[in-house]
């Protein structure tokens, strides 16, 4: 009989399946890894073969430089290979764009490994798929109670409000430069806003590709093309690194704004100066993780990083076998490398 230890165990670099002989998100160097997405936690540099689908092999060459790995393999959402003794499928993880889910099956066994993700309505990524199987091994970035989020539409309703109150400020928009950046603009478009959106130079390589794959951003322009004090009462899209060295200061009467889960602590968002919170997050809220659980019907749940004790505690009260694995180096998607650099 196959247990979950058969196709999944720890190692110095992470998650490793010794009868496939790959790892996933390695946080070194490794023969074979297949990467769940590309943001800087999961996936580095330095593999010789990395398999993952095609839109994170692009950006990850966009972000990290094209020797980022010796060889690449693409990976379709839904196609099943056989690698070593496992067959290895990549299904959509709600994350960012090109995000996967990864399922590891063996003699009708099947571990899920999800990366991060989430299960609410992104305009600029694959929905989540929920994925059966007898093992799930699950973030737990927002794994408490008190992270129910509300709807990413009412918050961004707060922003175009804001800018009709304010209308002299210039509202500047903390966003991780991979995905909420790109998410924001495709919100804004979508919601019918007339203005241009202005942006960060970090964010400007991914944005144009998210446009290359068919993603309609909207009047988006880099705020290099313009002085800074012509863009009162504009929103302008920035990292969280550049609200912090203090960049959003050359525009007119800057109204800090931040996008994250994290914004539904008052204190946090206090704490960095944030005046505008918005409640908008690309991970998983403490409802969609258990929800998660119970939809997969795994048996067994592994909780890799995040609010681990708790959400372990809840899965054991429903019976579900679970353990923290309590990896270190995930969930610091703040630390993004500029484009071309290795994390």
């Amino acid at each position: 009989m196959i247990r979950t230890s058969d196709l999944l165990t720890l190692t110095p670099a992470g998650l490793y399946c010794p009868p496939g002989d790959f790892h996933i998100d390695a946080m070194r160097g490794v023969p074979r890894n297949l990467v769940t997405h590309a943001h800087s936690d999961h996936a580095r540099a330095g593999h010789d073969t990395v398999s993952a689908t095609a839109e994170t092999l692009d950006i990850m060459e966009l972000r990290l430089g094209a020797g980022f790995c010796r060889q690449r393999e693409v990976m379709a959402y839904g196609q099943s290979r056989q690698i070593g003794d496992v067959r290895v499928a990549f299904h959509p993880a709600g994350h960012i764009l090109g995000s996967a889910q990864i399922a590891i099956e063996k003699d009708g066994f099947r571990v899920v490994v999800s990366g991060d993700f989430k299960r609410g309505a992104d305009p600029t990524c694959r929905p989540f798929e929920v994925v059966p199987c007898d093992a799930y091994v699950t973030e737990a970035t927002f794994g408490l109670p008190v992270f129910a989020f509300p709807d990413p539409e009412v918050e961004l309703a707060k922003l175009l409000g804001s800018r009709g109150m304010f209308p002299e400020r210039t509202h500047a928009v903390g966003a991780y430069a991979l995905g909420k950046a790109q998410r924001l603009m495709r919100m804004l478009a979508v919601a019918g806003y007339d203005r241009p959106v202005w942006y960060h130079p970090a964010v400007a390589p991914l944005a144009e590709y998210y446009r290359q794959r068919g993603i309609d951003l909207g009047d988006i322009r880099p705020v290099d093309d313009v002085a800074p004090a012509s863009l009162a009462g504009e929103i302008v899209i920035c990292t969280p690194g550049s609200l912090k060295n203090g960049w959003a200061e050359r525009f007119p009467d800057p109204l800090i704004a931040t996008a994250s889960g994290w914004m539904q602590v008052r204190a946090r968002a206090r704490q960095i100066n944030v005046q505008l919170p918005l409640v908008i997050s690309d991970h998983a809220d403490w409802p969609s993780l258990c929800a998660t659980a119970r939809d997969v019907e795994a048996g067994e749940l592994w909780v890799t990083h995040g609010e681990t004790e708790a959400l372990v505690h809840w899965a054991t009260l429903q019976g579900i076998d679970a353990r923290p694995l309590d990896l270190i180096g995930y969930g610091d998607e703040d630390a993004e490398p500029a484009v071309g650099q290795a994390a």
